[in-house]
């Protein structure tokens, strides 16, 4: 079954009935001639810079907050477990 491309109310290809299958999901749209127009593309263009954006907000949260993971990591091992050099504050646990 083809699945249509919905944008405000109206299928983004011109077709019309009741009977049509339609959704707002770009990766449910099945109908070449709704993935043609630039409504479509501009959804689509739309959709992959947020995920790029978010993407690259959580490699740069990560990779600048490892210190204090690895902190908190040794910290919570059972038993006389000691920081490396660098690590100040805590001789033992």
């Amino acid at each position: 079954m083809v699945t249509h491309f919905k944008v405000a109310g109206h299928l983004a290809c011109g077709h019309h009935g009741t009977n049509l299958t339609s959704s707002t999901e770009l990766n449910r749209v099945k109908c070449r001639t709704c993935r043609n127009t630039e409504a479509y593309k501009e959804a689509r263009r739309t959709q992959r810079n947020a995920t790029r954006r978010s993407a690259r907000k959580a490699k740069t949260h990560t990779a600048t907050d490892w210190r204090s993971a690895w902190t908190q990591r040794l910290t919570d091992l059972p038993g006389l477990q000691r920081l490396p050099r660098g690590f100040c504050g805590q001789p033992f646990v």
